[in-house]
């Protein structure tokens, strides 16, 4: 089914009527991004649509935490919202690649059972997270990549899109610019703003005590021979495991990959003990700093402590707490 942008809406994951309030825990967070974010490149009118678009989003996720839904279907909410804004580097608002298209990458796992699931490379599906969690509840594999994937969604009736939807005259020109760096340097783009940090993700604790992380993105700007990323990737870019935390990273992708960012926090505090904001802390503040990389992330655990570490000068972020409290963030 091919789908126009203002039927996009149509493949989100509805809220439903708020049951009654449960004693069992509940809480969110969510993360738009880390990377070069400062006042001064982002006007005060700009910083309060991320504001927005972030709580709009956070909303919707805890709605589903309240009604008493599996942790999933928050995680998907929360992110489907980020997916359809232009601000975000998920779905609508995704970098180009090298050759003028876009990629889109997207990860989900549960802690309950460890069951995971994932997209990568994928061009003509509305809502790459949505696809994830089929490719979780659906199939016997983890990842599915490119023709396979988008053919896979289109058997789980998931919309499908002409990739020119995701277009944006913001991302154009990014594009364009990093283009001309790489012209002029002769070499891969290494430093470039908004080149490596965009990515969207949440991760919940519901009210049967299961922790779930999510992550979506268009990747880097000008990516080339089908780059994947850290977010599709299970360990990397997410992890989840009701015996230690859920995580979902932001940041430059390599790196991420090569230090197992997400199971690594969660390992530290299985194996060594650590609350969930030292082995936060420990991961994207000494480990990823003393090997050049950068980023952070978004992390919850089973008695719905929240950590949102980042080593960037800002990263786009929100949460709500096991007492109710909302925290909307940029910078630090």
């Amino acid at each position: 089914m091919l789908v126009t942008p203002w039927m996009l809406h149509a493949n989100l994951v509805q809220d439903t009527p708020l049951s009654t309030v449960s004693t069992n825990p509940i809480a969110i967070a969510l993360h738009g991004g880390a990377g070069t974010i400062t006042k001064a490149n982002l006007s005060e009118q700009q910083a309060q649509q991320y504001r927005a678009k972030l709580e709009e989003a956070l909303l919707a996720g805890y709605a589903q935490l309240k009604a008493g839904k599996d942790g999933q279907y928050a995680v998907i909410s929360a992110i489907q919202i980020l997916e359809q804004s232009p601000l975000f580097n998920a779905g609508i608002g995704a970098v180009y690649t090298y050759a003028g298209e876009h990629e889109l990458d997207a990860s989900i796992m549960h802690g309950a059972e460890r069951l995971a699931g994932a997209v990568s490379g994928v061009k003509t599906i509305a809502s790459p997270i949505a696809a994830a969690q089929a490719v979780m509840n659906h199939s016997v594999h983890v990842m599915l990549s490119g023709s396979g994937a988008e053919e896979f969604a289109q058997e789980q009736g998931l919309a499908q899109v002409d990739n020119h939807i995701f277009d944006t005259e913001r991302r154009l020109k990014s594009l364009q610019k990093a283009k001309r760096a790489i012209a002029d340097s002769q070499t891969e783009l290494l430093e470039f703003q908004d080149y490596k940090f965009g990515t969207v993700g949440a991760v919940v604790l519901d009210q049967q005590g299961n922790v779930v992380a999510g992550t979506s993105t268009g990747g880097m700007t000008a990516k080339r021979y089908g780059r994947i990323g850290d977010s599709p990737i299970i360990g990397a870019g997410t992890f989840a495991d009701n015996d230690s935390c859920a995580v979902s990273a932001t940041g430059h992708g390599e790196y991420f990959i090569r230090y197992q960012v997400a199971a690594d926090i969660c390992a530290r505090m299985a194996y060594q003990g650590l609350t969930l904001q030292a082995a936060a802390d420990k991961v994207v503040n000494e480990v990823l700093v003393e090997a050049d990389g950068s980023g952070g992330v978004i992390a919850i655990d089973t008695a719905g402590n929240i950590a949102m570490p980042f080593n960037t000068e800002g990263m786009y972020r929100a949460s709500i707490d096991i007492h109710g409290k909302m925290s909307v963030a940029i910078y630090r």
